[in-house]
């Protein structure tokens, strides 16, 4: 079956952790599989803020090869959940100031994380991917349709974000906007909001997120 991407963008903005498998050192030739947290970049590849100290980020440094799955916490039956599956490389990565301001809007206890030192930042960059919607809505996506996504730059992000919440003050507060929907917290519970017509170009972006805000009120 044919999936779309926009789909499992969906998914991935509404999780906030997965669990990364990787290559253990330890036990030669066995996974590795652990929790943690994550945000997407502009072109919704996972990032992770990671310890040099912890397991998972000793296998990386001696294989990047990785997996990462994500899925929803709604209903009851696992087997039917919405779950994407993301495979690639996981390697470090120097981040922009506003890729680190993207993250920690996401993460604000990273912050203490960073002033601890010892922390770097991570990219998962997808090879290829198992998208399952439910019973009988499965399918591959391949690395190519996300280097063909419709690209949003942290940098125009951040202006967007400031000019809204000056427009929409607390309890709501932006966390990402792209070119699919954007990611938003009001009085501490975190929702995405999916663009009917996504991709929806640069230049609208800005517009159609204010529509939806006003709307939601």
């Amino acid at each position: 079956m044919k999936i779309t991407l926009a789909s499992a963008i969906q998914l991935m903005h509404e999780g906030a952790w997965g669990s990364l498998a990787t290559h253990s050192t330890q036990v030669a030739g066995y996974p590795f599989a652990t929790i943690l947290p994550f945000t997407l970049d502009e072109q919704h590849c996972p990032i992770f803020l990671l310890s040099d100290l912890a397991e998972h980020t000793k296998n990386l440094f001696t294989d990047s090869r990785s997996s990462l799955l994500i899925h929803s916490s709604i209903g009851q039956n696992v087997l039917t959940a919405e779950r994407i599956s993301i495979i690639g490389d996981v390697m470090p990565i120097i981040p922009s100031g506003d890729l680190i301001a993207r993250y920690l809007r996401y993460h604000p206890d990273a912050k203490d994380y960073l002033a601890l030192g010892g922390f770097s930042f991570h990219q998962l960059t997808p090879q290829r991917s198992r998208y399952v919607g439910g019973f009988g809505q499965m399918g591959w996506i391949e690395n190519e349709e996300w280097a063909s996504l419709e690209v949003l730059p942290v940098a125009d992000e951040r202006m967007l974000i400031h000019g809204i919440a000056n427009t929409y003050p607390n309890p709501l507060r932006i966390l990402g906007i792209d070119c699919y929907g954007f990611d938003v917290e009001k009085n501490g519970k975190r929702t995405r909001q999916r663009f009917a017509d996504a991709p929806v170009a640069v230049s609208q972006v800005g517009e159609v997120v204010r529509r939806f805000l006003a709307a939601i009120e």
